[in-house]
């Protein structure tokens, strides 16, 4: 197997972090580990790293759940390939995973085999998914309306919708950003422009469209 420069592995969980690691180590010892435990952190090891080889996304990032994390990866580091990992294994959502761009999909059950297999094709430019998955889209044409303005945002203006979905005020988020309100205030205006909204609410409303189950949320 040709050994990667950098995989970035992008998990919340330290244990699960420590064994993906351990087994990539097995796989491909001379491939460096970067790991990142939330969105921030995720940002910063692709910006250092804008050459890596591969991206391991957990679908739960703090800060970003869900698909919008893969949909960020996917729209401004295109040439880095994402198999997203997840303990979510149900169909639907591995193809919604293919269908926003991932190239590939390993439940968190995956054998180390099936590990091995899915960086090898994803590394020699191919896509890997467990055997049978249907090859039929099931993202809809809203959903990937929301999709396709999320991706026109910049990384800040990603940082800063992801944190209105959390419910943090213009105040809170300027503290956090080390920016200004007015700064804030300026990227929400873009925000509210690119994803075609009125309001901080909508805003919410329509990432939690890319949630790995809209259907349950209010």
């Amino acid at each position: 197997m040709y050994a990667p420069t950098t995989i970035i592995i992008a998990d919340d969980h330290p244990l699960f972090r420590t064994a993906l690691s351990g087994t990539l180590k097995s796989i491909s010892p001379q491939a460096e580990i970067v790991e990142s435990e939330d969105l921030p952190s995720l940002q910063a090891c692709v910006e250092d790293h804008d050459q890596a080889s591969m991206i391991l996304l957990d679908l739960h990032m703090p800060g970003a759940d869900g698909f919008s994390a893969l949909i960020f990866l996917t729209a401004h580091y295109a040439h880095i390939p994402v198999i997203v990992v997840s303990a979510h294994d149900e169909p639907e959502i591995m193809r919604r995973a293919l269908d926003y761009g991932a190239s590939g999909f390993l439940p968190k059950s995956s054998s180390t085999d099936d590990m091995k297999d899915a960086l090898n094709t994803v590394l020699n430019g191919g896509i890997w998914a467990p055997e049978g998955l249907s090859q039929a889209r099931v993202v809809g044409n809203d959903e990937q309306s929301i999709a396709d303005a999320l991706a026109l945002l910049t990384p800040q203006q990603f940082r800063v919708a992801s944190m209105v979905t959390q419910g943090l005020l213009n105040k809170q988020i300027a503290y956090e950003l080390d920016v200004t309100e007015a700064t804030v205030k300026a990227h929400m205006t873009e925000i509210f422009k690119k994803l075609g909204v009125h309001s901080r609410t909508q805003v919410a409303l329509a990432l939690s469209q890319l949630a790995i189950a809209p259907e349950t949320l209010s």
